[in-house]
């Protein structure tokens, strides 16, 4: 039996992704080991994986010990570089002693997350296996956008996209430079990496993009080894809501999801506040889905629900709209449910899934996390729910995207790639 190997870190939105196609993967006869969070050890069980554990929380990791909050520091290059210094990149000593366990080394080819091929790309170096680098947001080098980020109204600039590339290539090296090269050494027995990584590489390496060609247009430059699949959506038909939950949904009109998902905000109460505020003000009901931010520990008018989970692909269906920070899984799920969605970004790539939204026409211009007011996101909800081109538009975009077989696209493309790596080294 062939065996895999994943490498994905991050919160729980990240992670899931990647288990979900790793258990698509088994379902077609391939034996699979996810490597992550220690804490994500429930999750692989739960798809009957095998799992292998990186020390680290990836809720203490998103809000640094160094009081520098990576999900607050929005478009700044400097805080987003200081946060990763005293929060992800402390992890490379563990993700080096997971992979260097015997039974890692027992696989057939590796499945990698992180940028770059960190690790990844070493490791199947040594094995003289398949490296396919995977990702749920469009993070290859191309000049037809720039670096997710950085912030795109200077691409006019000459140089500029390309730069972003560079630069963010370089923020994430110069924190692995020494751990990967010395684990190449010590452990792999390889030379170290060349100075500046082996970023120029990716482009030319199979690539899995869980995400789909009709929310990102295939960008000319990517080449044929760069596969779109659609999204890698979880199934729990087996989940069955509370009671209370069914209540409110059956006592009024549908209602508007509000969640932050995995960002940690510095005042909960203060957001919750804001957001019950814009509620009121919209005139709808609404779903304050807790998350890490913690909303909605407050008194709630008879209009809201608190809730602590409910698998997206049951609940957004029956929303009017959603309001969420705009996580690249999250936001596949809006746009797979074909309802309108509102996105209040902090960080990153949900500012470009925000650009996205706004230029289908399935939602409102965005609202940055760092200017919510209820005044703002009163006003975009009830674009999002009133409009009823946007309304349309979703609905559209949602039936094209039903039809995508993400993680069956996926597994038929890994089965190529292994083929076509065992008739090269044949």
């Amino acid at each position: 039996m062939t065996h895999l190997t994943i490498l994905a870190l991050g919160s729980r939105g990240d992670v899931l992704p990647y288990v979900v196609l790793g258990a698509g993967l088994q379902q077609h006869g391939f034996s699979v080991r996810v490597v992550t969070f220690a804490s994500f050890a429930p999750l692989a069980a739960k798809h009957n994986l095998e799992f292998t554990a990186v020390p680290g929380n990836a809720e203490q990791i998103t809000t640094s010990g160094s009081g520098i909050s990576l999900a607050e520091s929005g478009y700044n290059v400097w805080q987003m570089w200081q946060a990763l210094k005293a929060s992800y990149w402390q992890l490379a000593s563990g993700i080096t002693e997971a992979l260097s366990q015997p039974a890692i080394w027992q696989t057939d080819a590796i499945i990698n997350q992180l940028p770059g091929g960190l690790f990844g790309l070493d490791l199947a170096e040594k094995l003289r296996i398949p490296h396919i680098t995977a990702a749920v947001m469009p993070l290859l080098r191309t000049r037809a956008f720039p670096m997710l980020a950085f912030p795109p109204g200077l691409a006019f600039l000459p140089g500029y996209t390309p730069l972003t590339y560079r630069l963010a290539e370089q923020i994430v090296w110069s924190g692995f430079r020494q751990a990967v090269n010395g684990w190449r050494k010590d452990v792999l027995g390889l030379p170290p990496q060349p100075f500046w990584g082996r970023f120029s590489q990716m482009g030319q390496l199979p690539t899995l993009l869980g995400f789909s060609e009709q929310i990102v247009p295939r960008p000319p430059d990517w080449g044929a080894h760069v596969h779109f699949t659609g999204y890698w959506r979880p199934q729990e038909p087996e989940w069955i809501p509370p009671e209370p939950l069914r209540r409110f949904l059956a006592e009024g009109p549908p209602p508007v999801f509000i969640g932050f998902g995995s960002m940690p905000v510095r005042d909960p109460q203060q957001v919750t506040q804001t957001v019950l505020e814009a509620v009121q003000k919209s005139g709808q009901r609404a779903i304050l889905h807790s998350g890490w931010a913690g909303i909605g520990q407050a008194a709630l008018p008879d209009t809201v629900y608190q809730l602590d989970y409910a698998p997206y692909g049951w609940l957004f269906p029956q929303m009017a709209a959603v309001v969420h920070h705009g996580g690249s899984g999250t936001t596949g799920f809006g746009f797979w449910a074909g309802v309108p969605t509102v996105l209040v970004p902090f960080l990153f790539d949900q500012f470009y899934w925000g650009r996205r939204i706004e230029a289908l026409g399935v939602g409102p211009a965005p609202v940055p996390y760092k200017k919510l007011t209820a005044a703002r996101l009163a006003a975009a909800i009830d674009t999002a729910v009133t409009n009823l081109l946007i309304r349309q538009r979703a609905a559209d975009l949602g039936c094209l995207i039903r039809q995508e077989e993400g993680v069956a696209n996926a597994v038929t493309i890994v089965k190529q790639i292994l083929a076509d790596f065992r008739g090269v080294n044949s």
